[in-house]
């Protein structure tokens, strides 16, 4: 009955929070003769502080109007291009001049780790400048109705394939913290399958790859509690009347708190300054403290399924570095990755991923060749402090800028990829028959030419836009082309869509057949 005591509590609040404003209110009045005394000063900073952390905070903006292109100050429009059940991919689109080259695009992996995807507001503001940049939107879980299904670290990695798969070629991603496990594996399972949507570069920010490597408190509390203790102590049913009514989740509210509760001496002094601030009338260095907990203290719930996983697997089992993390039932491999380019960015004082666990994301990918791999420490700052502030803007950010724009692309096509990628650790080569269908790719798919008047391939379940657009390069443009397809040219087909599709043409060659038996009749 936690969560409920929790919304209780604050419904009881509601009156409290409504009588200190109004109180604030009259002592901010210019009319009132107490509003410029210490008096009044003082009532109203007691009245705002007690109304602050009473309150609930809200999902905030991005509120990223504009930003400098070239010397040139372009206004900045927010869109949602990709959505499903758990996830918007907001698309920060400039308003550049139409002659002007296009820059690389850069997919961010937001954290879902209790607070929202605005919490790297300053991330993307730094890089906006130079890249076309999108960022994961997560949903708080408690407004995602339960018949809307599950959300696990399975299908985390499945959403940042899909959304790599949207974007097209040459994307880049950067993960910030949590997601570089989620991440770091989705490439390698693209990488295995050659598929040309892996992304050219991959960048990993204060990431908790292998937790063995200079523990932090939190890496600590994980596993001296155990797997069932969290499942016992944290794992809530949303209450009624939100959206995710009897869905079990992990509250925000409790990451919060337990993120608040290993610096609260920090949040303590910031409130006692902001206290003060508001006293001496220091109204620029109260408002920094507005801003930076307006963002701070709103938080979203995460599923049940997702965080469980999470713990587990990441910071109790270690199951990415040894080798045992798996997706939908298939082993993670990172070997696999040689194609996309890998930097690691690490903070000096991060006291949340210690310095080293993210690195070692470059032992896990062992056959990524040296030009394609980078590492950075910086000095001084802690674990915000690696995608926030001055020292991000000054000195991070450009060099995520220069190692993306060095490595613009794969530069290897599908097919040599399969034919230069090593034999994995375990020495089994599991992707022997792919590559030996990879050699025929070389030759055209021996297939009649196509005439004026095209089918339409989107009739095929599985197949959108850019799927038709990979069957009219390969030549097909007919329904009876997939219905008339030999085992041989179908496995090279596949080849040469990234792998992906094999399982799918069976079906697509099914659905064609009965279209066009349709169409005859």
């Amino acid at each position: 009955m936690f969560y409920q005591l929790y919304e209780l509590n604050h419904a009881i609040l509601s009156p409290v929070r409504a009588a200190v404003d109004a109180t604030k209110i009259y002592f901010q009045n210019p009319m009132n003769p107490l509003t410029h005394t210490q008096v009044g000063r003082t009532m109203a900073a007691s009245c705002e502080l007690v109304e602050r952390v009473t309150r609930r905070y809200g999902k905030p903006e991005f509120g990223l109007d504009s930003t400098l292109v070239s010397g040139q100050r372009v206004d900045v429009f927010e869109e949602i291009v990709w959505r499903k059940t758990f996830c918007d991919l907001l698309h920060f689109k400039r308003a550049l001049p139409e002659n002007r080259k296009d820059d690389p695009k850069l997919l961010i992996v937001a954290p879902m780790s209790g607070h929202f995807a605005t919490l790297l507001r300053g991330t993307v503001e730094a890089l906006l400048p130079d890249l076309e940049v999108f960022i994961t939107d997560w949903e708080d879980a408690r407004q995602v109705p339960v018949s809307e299904g599950k959300f696990d670290l399975d299908d985390y990695m499945d959403y940042v394939i899909e959304m790599l798969e949207f974007l097209g070629p040459d994307t880049h991603v950067l993960a910030v913290c949590q997601p570089s496990v989620p991440v770091l594996a989705a490439v390698a399972r693209m990488e295995e399958e050659n598929s040309p949507f892996a992304p050219a570069t991959m960048t990993l920010m204060g990431g908790p790859i292998d937790t063995r490597e200079a523990p932090t408190a939190v890496n600590e509390l994980a596993t001296k509690k155990g797997i069932d203790w969290f499942k016992r102590h944290v794992i809530m049913d949303v209450p009624f009347p939100h959206k995710g009514f009897m869905r079990q989740v992990y509250p925000g509210f409790l990451q919060l708190s337990g993120f608040m509760g290993m610096n609260l001496d920090r949040h303590m002094v910031a409130h006692r300054d902001f206290f003060q601030h508001l006293v001496e009338g220091d109204g620029d260095s109260a408002e920094k403290h507005r801003e930076f907990y307006d963002e701070y203290l709103a938080v979203m719930d995460l599923t049940a399924e997702f965080y469980l996983q999470t713990v587990e697997k990441v910071f109790i089992e270690h199951a990415l570095p040894k080798g045992e993390l798996t997706h939908h039932g298939h082993p993670v491999d990172p070997s696999f990755i040689t194609r996309t380019a890998l930097f690691t960015v690490e903070g000096e004082k991060d006291d949340i991923s210690g310095v080293g666990q993210t690195q070692a994301a470059h032992k896990l990918a062992r056959n990524l060749s040296q030009d394609k791999r980078a590492h950075y420490v910086q000095p001084g700052v802690g674990h915000y402090g690696v995608f926030n502030g001055s020292r991000y803007r000054s000195e991070i950010a450009p060099r995520i800028v220069d190692f993306i724009r060095s490595h613009p692309s794969l530069g290897v096509t599908p097919v040599q990829a399969a034919r230069k990628q090593p034999v994995p650790a375990n020495g089994v080569d599991t992707r022997q028959k792919s590559a030996t269908q990879a050699q025929a790719t070389t030759k055209p798919i021996p297939l009649d030419d196509a005439d004026d008047a095209v089918d339409d391939l989107k009739q095929l379940a599985g197949v959108g836009p850019k799927r038709e657009q990979e069957l009219n390069k390969a030549g097909i443009f007919h329904l009876w082309q997939i219905a008339t397809l030999t085992d041989e040219q179908a496995d090279d087909l596949a080849v040469r869509m990234g792998g992906r599709t094999g399982q799918d043409l069976s079906s697509w060659i099914e659905q064609a057949k009965a279209l066009t038996a349709e169409k005859d009749a």
